[in-house]
């Protein structure tokens, strides 16, 4: 990653921030309800039935981004894949319910418990006497050992991609008899739930070589409802089998066959029989609506006007030009090609009749959606520029409908458009509480008022300034600027990082390399890029598309000779219409209080590595994921950036570059308590502070749209929900799903 300049300061806290701190305050005081859990905003949709309702044996072909790299999913280049894997075939001590909070997963552990705080917190696992690995070795205190060991941080030469949590371990010792591990804590840990998930074993994790090479193309040891077959990087698969030596309830399947296919091509996949479970995006979705309304009625034509999916709402519109010249458009062509060949009337023939069969393919499928366990945000870069004010940060922020925001994503879809009201979790979750009050909701006089208080006024003389280049430095939006709505489709949005660019945006030949910054950061980036290139662990991606904005309402803003303008960087693939569309939105609202937009589209390849995280922009859409453990994994995201050994900036994983004091110590309060109430108070104080600096807008909750073989059950769109691997299956003939899996 790149650059962050030589003696970067995050910005100092102004008048302006005190101000929102009182604000801060004033918002959680009244939040007594401290207690009272929130919900889900939509329910997995899963399509659950009993387990005796579900057949004993079959492949079930789901479709993922990409073969991982590495099975450890400790490593730099673990990816959603790896966790994947991870979860089918080994040992969790805790995973995910419905509501996004931790469980004991009971085919592992009976119980665990701190039994001690004076003088250390110790915690004290009692494991099922049933578990065991693969090779028939009673899962144990040497596996956890060995994995604290292999993650503590200590040994510089197990190549570790985090070891938070594991830092904080002093020992581990077996307890009073071969089923129980006592953990003891050198310091307080509130987040200890979040360890041993996975738990690799004692082979993997013994020795830095081991964990470094053997892990990443095999897992000879395993221990879980399946187990790894096969690693097969020319057919693109892994491929899982059902596990004899598994204790618990069987798995109905046997096997799951995880295969690459690109988002782009997945209706494709599902008609021709390739796939049975996908996750798609909106294009997707409209196609396999169009075969349901026209398998509604019989006669009908798939091409017989716009669909909608029957019980959701205005989801899967498309009309039946747009939706053959979509499947044109999938198949390979470009899109001259495309309006050529569908313009002469017997290569039409040809492709409506293609597009007839798949249609009557993709009949036996439908599309169960919820909602990620994750937001998209607007970042501010607050390192440089005027968005190094925090009054112009703030001014931004109330500018924006966020609302209106969700709704253009999320209504069309039959989604609830509730925007996301915390930086730290979201609802259903325990941290959960809407601290925006704390920035204040859309106001087009406030946003103008904290402008003017900058220094920034309309009518202001405006210098002409020399637009040269910087070497390596494309022109900002030299094809995207203002330029009016892009031609393409809205899309739900997928994964930016590590996808092909086969957008119809054609990007500016050069673009920022960010070559002059700290190897550490460039590393940190591929981290948490390839971890979220289809959801997981922590890291950054987006969804496709955007609108250019209106023409200006307002006049010109000017401060020193220099107009108001931001640089909006987006990413121009294909799977990033929606985020394309709610950019153009933003740029709309800004326009409203005076800010310009200069809209610039970068490859995908670039987009995250080269601009987001080298402070390369300084407006820009991305997610997070939410995370059950907060004070640990949100911390590094929003820590105040620190001036490196070398003088550089270590962000971490910070790429908005605002933070504050305070802030900080909010999550190492939170992180050291092991009172469950007033570490979720000091989440939310901390994400008040995080809303009053205004680094980052949460907008929206992402949408998960997962088409599914309509006779495939407990899976699914999962939401929050660690996947039950054991469950899945087809519905045995004759028989109708049931409220909900239940024991054979």
């Amino acid at each position: 990653m790149s650059n962050d300049g030589v003696g970067l300061r995050a910005v100092t806290r102004s008048v302006a921030f005190l101000t929102a701190g009182a604000l801060a305050v004033t918002a959680l005081s009244g939040c007594s309800s401290e207690e009272k859990r929130s919900k889900p905003l939509a329910a997995q949709d899963i399509a659950p039935a009993a387990r005796d309702r579900v057949a004993d044996g079959g492949t079930l072909h789901w479709a993922v981004d990409a073969v991982p790299e590495t099975l450890n999913t400790f490593q730099s280049d673990a990816d959603a894949t790896s966790t994947t894997v991870a979860q089918a075939v080994l040992p969790s001590m805790y995973r995910l319910d419905a509501n996004g909070r931790p469980q004991v997963h009971p085919d592992y552990l009976e119980s665990a418990k701190v039994v001690e705080t004076e003088p250390k917190q110790v915690v004290l696992y009692k494991l099922n006497q049933q578990a065991v690995w693969s090779d028939g070795r009673e899962i144990g205190a040497a596996d956890f050992a060995a994995q604290w060991r292999a993650l503590s941080g200590k040994d510089s030469a197990y190549w570790t991609a985090r070891n938070a949590g594991y830092d904080r371990i002093e020992k581990i010792e077996r307890g009073a008899d071969d089923l129980e591990v006592r953990v003891t804590f050198a310091r307080p840990y509130a987040d200890w739930r979040s360890l041993f998930s996975p738990l690799y074993p004692k082979d993997v994790m013994g020795t830095p070589d081991s964990f470094n090479d053997s892990a990443r193309k095999k897992l000879k040891v395993t221990a879980g409802p399946f187990t790894l077959k096969k690693v097969d990087r020319k057919d693109d698969e892994v491929i899982l089998t059902r596990s004899a030596r598994w204790w618990g309830h069987p798995a109905k399947l046997d096997q799951i066959v995880l295969r690459a296919v690109p988002r782009d091509k997945r209706a494709a996949a599902l008609a021709a029989g390739e796939i049975e479970l996908a996750d798609v995006d909106s294009e997707a979705l409209g196609r396999i609506g169009l075969a349901a309304r026209a398998g509604a009625k019989p006669g009908s034509s798939p091409l017989a006007g716009p669909g909608r999916l029957p019980g959701h709402g205005s989801a899967g519109n498309l009309s039946a030009a747009d939706a053959l010249r979509a499947w044109a458009l999938a198949h390979g062509d470009d899109e001259e090609d495309a309006d050529e060949e569908l313009s002469a009337r017997q290569k039409e023939r040809r492709a409506l009749a293609a597009y007839k069969r798949e249609q009557t393919a993709l009949k036996g499928f439908e599309v169960r959606r919820s909602l990620e366990p994750a937001y998209t945000q607007l970042a501010l870069n607050g390192a440089s520029g005027p968005l190094a004010d925090e009054r112009v940060r703030r001014a931004v922020a109330r500018a924006i409908d966020r609302k209106a925001l969700a709704g253009v994503v999320l209504s069309p879809l039959g989604l609830p458009a509730v925007p996301v009201g915390s930086h730290l979790a979201l609802s259903g979750q325990d941290a959960y509480a809407d601290n925006s009050g704390a920035l204040g909701g859309q106001d087009t006089e406030e946003a103008q008022a904290l402008l003017a208080d900058a220094g920034w006024v309309a009518g202001g003389k405006v210098e002409k300034e020399k637009k040269e280049k910087k070497k390596g430095e494309k022109a900002a939006g030299a094809e995207g600027k203002k330029t009016g709505r892009d031609s393409e489709k809205e899309d739900d949005g997928t994964y930016v990082v590590g996808e092909d660019d086969k957008g119809d945006d054609k990007e500016p030949k050069d673009h920022h390399k960010g070559a002059d910054g700290p190897q550490h950061l460039a590393q940190d980036g591929k981290q948490y890029a390839n971890k979220l290139r289809q959801g997981g662990a922590p890291g950054a991606y987006a969804p496709k598309g955007t609108a250019a904005p209106a023409a200006g309402a307002t006049k010109v803003l000017a401060k020193k000779g220099k107009a108001l303008a931001l640089r909006f960087v987006l990413p121009s693939g294909p799977g990033s219409g929606t985020l394309r569309t709610v950019a153009g939105r933003i740029s709309s609202m800004l326009e409203k209080v005076g800010i310009r937009t200069e809209i610039s589209k970068v490859s995908d390849e670039s987009y995250f590595k080269d601009h987001i995280a080298s402070g390369q922009y300084d407006l820009a859409l991305y997610s997070w994921p939410s995370s059950a453990f907060p004070a640990t994994d949100a911390r590094p995201i929003f820590a105040k950036p620190v001036p490196a050994a070398d003088g550089s900036l270590n962000v971490e994983q910070n790429y908005t570059r605002v933070g504050t004091d305070q802030v900080d110590q909010l999550f190492d309060q939170a992180v050291a308590t092991l009172d469950e109430g007033k570490s979720r108070s000091l989440i939310r104080k901390a994400d008040s502070r995080i809303w009053a600096a205004a680094g980052s807008i949460p907008l929206y909750q992402r949408p998960q749209l997962t088409a599914a073989k309509k006779d495939v059950v407990n899976a699914g769109a999962f939401g929050f929900q660690t996947p039950v691997y054991e469950d899945m299956g087809f519905l045995k003939k004759g028989v109708k799903a049931s409220a909900g899996p239940s024991a054979d």
